[in-house]
């Protein structure tokens, strides 16, 4: 089509097999369209095209990507709010009529029939085909700080955030080949958490705060536009990796400070009777192993 659509808060730029979406910069945009910048679509990775009437005399054209087709997609799992989707353009009711031509445009270069206001889409999953925000990756949660550097995921407990359970497992490091899913909580809910699966596990159904495997957050803490791309990024990695599982990284050398700070909060839990004798002797062991 070689055509560019402008609406609220992004662009479309249609090309002959893909569609690039630019997202503005304003201040009204969103913090998470802000943080992907532009994110190209190819026809392929697309089940359909919607258009609908939006609010205070709007119209809205929607993309409908396949499943497993945007890891981004699929991580949020429908939690995220319409202001915030990265498939939607909005646009003046005004500009009907060219919306309707676009979405017509479009459906004819997805192969489908004009006319079928259900879309393409019949449900069946495919490859990954949208890039994820590149590594390294790193946000503050609640209770720890997540890091990604495309081969494993790091969580390092907060000493004000994190759960006495946390402490006692110590700092995590999960290989991507160990892992086999992703599960993401909207911060905008009640108990926002990004949660690591076991490849060949079923989701925890636990506290997150007590699961050395997930991190906490809400308001102020791990907001969408850092979580969101971390999670998508993580399962792209893990499903990329597939059966060709990756080696896990060295472990990192720690700041002596950390491990002192570590080591004092360490010893406040075994006077509280938390921590036993020897599990303290363990955890203590382990970290001065680290420097």
């Amino acid at each position: 089509m070689g055509d560019v659509l402008s609406g609220l808060h992004a662009s479309w730029e249609f090309g002959a097999d893909s569609v690039l979406i630019r997202y503005e910069r304003g201040i009204r945009t969103p913090r998470l369209l802000h943080a992907l910048g532009e994110r190209r679509i190819p026809f392929a990775a697309l089940g359909g095209v919607e258009l609908a009437e939006g609010k205070r005399g709007t119209v809205v054209l929607r993309l409908v990507p396949r499943p497993g087709a945007d890891p981004l997609h699929d991580v949020a799992a429908g939690q995220l709010r319409e202001g915030c989707d990265p498939y939607r353009l909005v646009l003046p009711e005004s500009r009907a009529t060219l919306a309707e031509y676009y979405r017509d445009e479009l459906r004819t270069a997805l192969g489908g029939d004009v006319g079928d206001p259900d879309g393409l889409d019949d449900g069946s999953p495919c490859a990954p085909m949208v890039a994820v925000p590149p590594v390294p990756l790193h946000f503050k949660a609640y209770d720890a700080k997540a890091s990604f550097d495309g081969r494993a995921v790091v969580f390092r407990w907060f000493w004000t955030g994190a759960s006495s359970a946390k402490w006692k497992a110590g700092d995590q490091t999960f290989p991507v080949a160990a892992l086999g899913g992703v599960e993401w909580r909207s911060p905008e809910g009640l108990s926002g958490h990004l949660r690591l699966v076991p490849a060949g596990s079923a989701p925890a159904r636990g506290p997150a705060d007590q699961d050395p495997a997930a991190v906490v957050f809400g308001l102020g803490y791990g907001s969408v536009h850092e979580s969101l791309p971390f999670a998508a990024a993580v399962l792209a990695a893990i499903r990329a990796a597939g059966p060709a599982r990756l080696p896990a990284p060295p472990p990192a050398r720690r700041d002596p400070s950390e491990v002192a700070d570590r080591i004092r909060h360490l010893g406040a839990l075994h006077r509280d009777g938390i921590l036993t004798d020897a599990e303290f002797a363990a955890k203590k062991a382990e970290l001065l192993a680290e420097l």
